[in-house]
């Protein structure tokens, strides 16, 4: 059986590296892993004002992404930290009472045409996401940081650097074996 994984797009742009990252990893794992990205181009910014009452845009992206068993946060590093419509998108599950992202597994990708890779903004990430109104349940120490991410793919998206395919195929199935673990708990 197939984990149905939720890959939220931190990146706003048409041409996001993340977003190339997740349809190649959605393709290389497809038997293991259902891969679908969630974008957040078109969400209001939050405001307590709206909050109980969501344009259509930002229900159907929480109600998108709670259908699904695992989540998946792709994120570029914009000025050492995670993207201004990654925060806003966080900010939007972690409100309205629902806690769409509350113990469900998860991982962190992410990539940059910097040599980091993205590593700060996936720090920022991560203490956002312990906040008890989100707490998915993340992978542990299986960082994807892929630096360079310009020369490590091609026009088409497919990620062509051996030494990062072999550590994206470690990740995902120590993701695969995280989350059945997890689930066996939940189900003890």
């Amino acid at each position: 059986m197939t984990i149905k994984v939720k890959a939220v797009i931190g990146s706003t742009s048409s041409t996001s590296y993340n977003l190339k990252l997740v349809k190649f990893m959605a393709e290389r794992y497809k038997e293991e892993l259902e891969i679908t990205p969630v974008l957040i181009n078109d969400l209001e910014m939050f405001s307590i004002d709206i909050e109980s009452e969501p344009t259509v845009a930002v229900q159907t992206f929480k109600d998108d992404v709670k259908d699904s068993d695992a989540v998946m946060f792709a994120t570029p590093e914009y000025n050492f930290s995670i993207p201004g419509a990654m925060k806003n998108a966080l900010d939007w599950l972690s409100r309205g009472g629902d806690f769409t992202l509350h113990g469900k597994t998860g991982f962190i990708v992410g990539s940059s045409m910097g040599v980091f890779g993205s590593v700060r903004a996936q720090i920022h990430l991560r203490e956002i996401l312990s906040n008890p109104a989100l707490a998915p349940n993340l992978l542990p120490g299986n960082e994807v940081y892929i630096g360079a991410v310009h020369t490590k793919m091609d026009e088409e998206g497919n990620i062509t650097d051996e030494a990062t395919i072999a550590y994206l195929d470690t990740v995902v199935q120590n993701f695969i074996a995280f989350h059945k673990k997890q689930q066996a708990i939940a189900h003890a």
